[in-house]
């Protein structure tokens, strides 16, 4: 299978202070890729390094063109969709203005009217609070949001950080089904961020566990779910 994201020699820097140290990873086509570790290993910079909002050296091809040096939305517009940690949400629109905004870059009215429906379809509550503002909606409601708007960019690789962060158990549950079902459905390859390894592991078919900016271990879901060392720290059994 072709490789959607190769990562090579990945440093990223905050002024003088590194945070990446020299990683190497890659994503196929068509799947899942999670990014474990705890709070400070680097994850979310992995994800502001793809998408060039932090300095980095070292290589990130995306469908085998360069994205360093890129400005951010140069990679936005290749069809790289981020969905940050804290979920960006614009507040003060309502949740059709943000999914609008999702779809800035696209000139195809008919085909973004399309998918502003799919998404309503995939996100029944959304459609409900189509007129409120995004501001008022739950956590939970927020995620969908974040998550619909990037997709209404159509990318080919989507980025999430943390998407099961402070939301109910049940919640959680809901939106990874979905995620699931877009990367089955729609065929969306995702990189994804978590600190719940075990459901994050559930839904990826690769993973990279990073420690303090390196790569600690790699390698198939279940494998990873399987060792030890994983179990203990991430697993809790």
């Amino acid at each position: 299978m072709a490789k959607v994201l190769e990562v090579t020699g990945l440093n990223a820097f905050y002024g003088t202070t590194q945070a990446l140290f020299g990683i190497d990873f890659s994503l196929e086509e068509g799947s899942v890729t999670a990014i474990l570790g705890a709070n400070g290993a680097g994850k979310t910079t992995t994800l502001r390094a793809i998408c060039q909002t932090v300095r980095t050296s070292g290589s990130i091809k995306f469908d085998g063109g360069e994205l360093g040096g890129k400005p951010t939305e140069s990679v936005v517009r290749l069809g790289v969709a981020h969905v940050p940690d804290g979920r960006g949400t614009f507040t003060a629109l309502t949740t059709e203005e943000n999914l609008r905004l999702g779809a800035i870059t696209r000139r195809d009215k008919a085909g973004v009217a399309h998918d502003l429906e799919r998404m309503y379809a995939r996100f029944p509550r959304l459609k409900e609070r189509r007129h409120q503002q995004a501001g008022t909606l739950s956590g939970g409601e927020q995620q969908m949001l974040a998550i619909s708007r990037a997709l209404m960019l159509r990318p080919r690789l989507l980025l999430l950080d943390e998407p099961s962060f402070g939301l109910a158990p049940l919640i959680v549950v809901e939106i990874f089904r979905i995620m699931r079902q877009i990367n089955e459905e729609d065929k969306v390859s995702m990189l994804l961020v978590e600190q719940n390894a075990s459901i994050a592991l559930d839904l990826a078919h690769d993973a990279y566990l990073l420690e303090t900016g390196r790569v600690a271990m790699s390698g198939p879901s279940e494998v990873i779910k399987g060792d030890e060392t994983v179990r203990r720290a991430y697993l809790g059994y």
